[in-house]
C-alpha cells in the first residue's frame, strides 16, 4: 500500500510538472497540436509515448548515477565540460520558461478572477518563497492534492464535450501546415517540456530509494499526461476557431459546466501554474548553488525577481516566441537522452 502511494506521488508530480501554464490553460495544446488539424490526435499519441519512455528514463538515470541536479545529469549525457555548458543553456531556458509561467498566473487573475495582473504575480512569488522552505516533500504533497482534481475535471470536460454539436471537430479540422511541420511539432513540444522538467525530475529520481517506484510512477505519469493532452485537444477542437481569442482557452470551456465548476477549474489552473513554478525554482536553486555559495533564501529571491521582470512582457506573446525556439534547441538534449545506455527499465540486480 505504501509503495503504491509513492508510485502515485511520483506520477502526480510528473504530471504536475508538465501541466504548467501553457498546458493547463490550453495554450500549448492549441499551438502544438490542435492547430495541426486532424493529424493532432496521432501526434499526441507520439508525444505521450515519448513522455512515458524518456521521462521515466531521466528519473532512472538520476537514481542510478546519484545526480543531485540537472547539471549532474547533463555531465552524464554530454561529459563534464559540455555538460556544464548545456546546464548554463538549461538555466537560461528555465528562467525564460518560468517567466512565462509566472506571466500565466497573472493572466489567470486578470481574465478569470478580474483582479490585477500584478496581484497574480505577487501571490505566486510569495507563496513560492514560503513553500520552498519545506523542500521536495512539499512539492510531492502539493501535486498529490492538485493533480487528482485536475484529472477529475478533465474527465468532466470530456463528458460535457461529447454532447457538444461540434464534438467530432477533432477528426475533420482543416490545416495548412506541411507534414514535416506537423510531425516536428510533437517532438518540439516533448523535447522542450522534458528539458524543462529535468529541474525537478532529476532531484526526485535521485532521492527515491526504490527503483520500481520511479519506473511505475514515470509510466503512469506519462500516460496521465497523454490522456490530459487528448482530452484538452478534444475539447478545444469543438470550440475552434473562436477559442483562439482567449488567453485561457480551457478556462472559457469550463464555463459550459457552470459558474461553480469554472471557478474551481480556474483555481486549479492557477495551482498547477503555481506547483510547476515552485518545482522549477527549487531545481534552479539546486543547480546554481553548486557554483555560488550564498544563502538559499537570497538566491531564491534573486531568481524569482529575474522571472518577475521578464514576466512583464505578457503571456501569449512570450509563449509563442520562446517555446518553439527552446523546443528546437532541446531536441539535441533529448537525442542524447535517447542514445544514453543509462536508465534501463530493467531492475538492477
Amino acid at each position: 500500500m505504501r509503495q503504491g502511494f509513492k508510485v502515485l506521488q511520483v506520477a502526480f508530480t510528473y504530471i504536475g510538472t508538465i501541466v504548467g501554464a501553457g498546458f493547463a490553460t490550453g495554450q500549448e495544446i492549441l499551438h502544438f497540436f490542435t492547430e495541426y488539424g486532424k493529424w493532432a490526435s496521432l501526434t499526441i499519441v507520439l508525444s505521450s509515448l515519448l513522455f512515458v519512455w524518456l521521462g521515466t528514463k531521466m528519473m532512472l538515470i538520476a537514481h542510478d548515477t546519484g545526480a543531485n541536479s540537472y547539471e549532474d545529469l547533463n555531465a552524464e549525457l554530454f561529459g563534464k565540460k559540455a555538460g556544464k555548458w548545456i546546464s548554463f543553456f538549461t538555466l537560461f531556458v528555465l528562467i525564460g520558461v518560468n517567466s512565462v509561467i509566472l506571466a500565466g498566473a497573472g493572466s489567470v487573475f486578470v481574465e478569470n478572477l478580474h483582479l490585477s495582473y500584478q496581484t497574480g504575480l505577487l501571490i505566486t512569488l510569495i507563496g513560492t518563497y514560503i513553500l520552498l522552505g519545506r523542500g521536495i516533500k512539499a512539492i510531492l504533497q502539493l501535486n498529490s492534492i492538485i493533480v487528482p482534481f485536475m484529472l477529475l475535471l478533465s474527465l468532466m470536460i470530456l463528458i460535457n464535450t461529447i454532447h457538444h454539436p461540434s464534438a467530432f471537430n477533432f477528426i475533420r479540422l482543416e490545416y495548412d501546415r506541411s507534414m514535416f511541420a506537423t510531425w516536428l511539432s510533437p517532438l518540439l513540444y516533448t523535447s522542450f517540456n522534458l528539458a524543462m522538467a529535468q529541474a525537478i525530475l532529476v532531484p526526485l529520481g535521485s532521492q527515491l530509494k526504490d527503483r520500481n517506484v520511479i519506473k511505475y510512477g514515470g509510466i503512469i505519469g506519462g500516460i496521465g499526461i497523454g490522456c490530459m493532452l487528448m482530452t484538452a485537444h478534444f475539447a478545444i477542437s469543438a470550440y475552434m476557431p473562436g477559442i483562439r481569442q482567449f488567453e485561457i482557452p480551457m478556462g472559457s470551456i469550463a464555463f459550459a459546466l457552470g459558474a461553480a465548476i469554472q471557478i474551481i477549474y480556474v483555481i486549479l489552473i492557477f495551482m498547477e501554474i503555481f506547483s510547476t513554478f515552485v518545482a522549477d525554482i527549487y531545481g534552479i536553486t539546486l543547480q546554481v548553488r553548486q557554483h555560488i555559495q550564498v544563502s538559499p533564501k537570497l538566491l531564491t529571491l534573486f531568481i524569482m525577481t529575474t522571472c518577475y521582470l521578464v514576466s512583464q512582457f505578457g503571456f501569449s506573446s512570450l509563449l509563442s516566441i520562446l517555446y518553439p525556439v527552446y523546443g528546437l534547441l532541446a531536441i539535441v538534449w533529448v537525442f542524447h537522452l535517447i542514445k544514453s545506455p543509462l536508465g534501463s527499465f530493467r531492475s538492477k540486480s
